[in-house]
């Protein structure tokens, strides 16, 4: 079983226009409704790709009750979340079909109580103990401590569950130090940690910060990863419009299941950025077009970077 933790949970609604004008009224052409939350969308694709996967974290109120409905749609994923007295958050992607461009929307996250956060602390080690790896995504609700990353880490360390952290900010800062198997930066997210704006030398500089493996997304460039090993670019073979909401989930999960199915690096990025790509051509996160990505994962370029950084 693959964990993903995902402490903000959150429903995501995504509306499509046919094009957006700043302080116009707009007639929606199509709404969709979804779990979500990174570690959500993590947890969806892996379950599509035919892993068993558990979900945990927080839900609450009536937006945490739809959420959980819904989960109970999706086969090989179990709901383990913990409930909280205030209300999961929404999000709202809106897509310009126009441009192709999307604006995001997102609400903060419910106040979380210290005896909810001990809650979940119990539910995650218990869970632990049956898991192959754990996948750490998203931003800390209010309430939840900026260190609560590098705690969770550890606990998984001493499981024997290798740990992927994927969040930013605060979060990011304090996670490293907790020693994650994998870090998964996006370019903008790698720069605020490191404070280097070349991919390269940054993707190593996270790794003396404390990250075993840091595997950044340089969006339609692909991923670039630092490996204790090598450092390896992997990169679709064209540039592909649509929404790019979730694509950096479902790297994730690419790289999540390989490592579960023991595959090599290079074989790890070819999956993820695949994936990632897949997820652009399809309407909402957390889905993949799977045509797409059978198709894609054949012509995935991945090389051995040889400059040192």
């Amino acid at each position: 079983m693959i964990l993903t933790v995902t402490l903000n949970t959150a429903l995501d609604i995504t509306y499509r226009i046919p094009s957006l004008r700043a302080g116009g009224s707009h007639r929606v052409s199509a709404v969709t409704e979804r779990p979500g939350g990174k570690g959500v969308n993590v947890a969806r694709v892996l379950a599509a790709l035919g892993h068993e996967v558990t979900v945990t974290g927080f839900s609450g109120g009536t937006t945490g009750r739809v959420l959980r409905d819904r989960l109970t749609e999706v086969p090989r994923l179990t709901d383990a979340l913990v409930p909280v007295s205030r209300t999961t958050r929404r999000t709202v992607a809106v897509v310009d079909e126009r441009s192709g461009t999307t604006t995001q929307l997102n609400e903060p996250g419910p106040d979380i109580t210290h005896a909810e956060w001990s809650a979940f602390q119990e539910v995650y080690e218990d869970l632990l103990a049956s898991a192959s790896a754990v996948a750490l995504c998203g931003s800390l609700p209010p309430g939840v401590p900026v260190g609560a990353y590098a705690g969770l880490i550890r606990t998984a360390r001493a499981a024997g569950v290798p740990a992927l952290l994927d969040t930013s900010g605060a979060a990011l800062r304090r996670g490293v130090a907790g020693r994650p198997d994998i870090l998964k930066p996006n370019a903008d997210e790698l720069a605020e940690l490191t404070g280097s704006h070349e991919p390269l030398r940054a993707t190593q500089d996270a790794r003396r910060r404390g990250a075993g493996t840091v595997v950044a997304s340089l969006g339609a460039d692909g991923l670039l990863a630092a490996t204790p090993d090598a450092r390896w670019r992997a990169a679709p073979p064209a540039r592909l419009h649509g929404n790019p909401a979730g694509a950096g989930d479902s790297a994730v999960a690419g790289i999540l299941s390989a490592l579960v199915e023991h595959e090599p690096w290079p074989a790890r990025l070819s999956r993820a950025v695949a994936l990632s790509a897949a997820t652009v051509l399809s309407p909402a996160a957390g889905e993949f077009d799977r045509t797409a990505y059978e198709d894609l994962l054949p012509g995935i370029t991945v090389t051995r970077e040889t400059t040192a950084a």
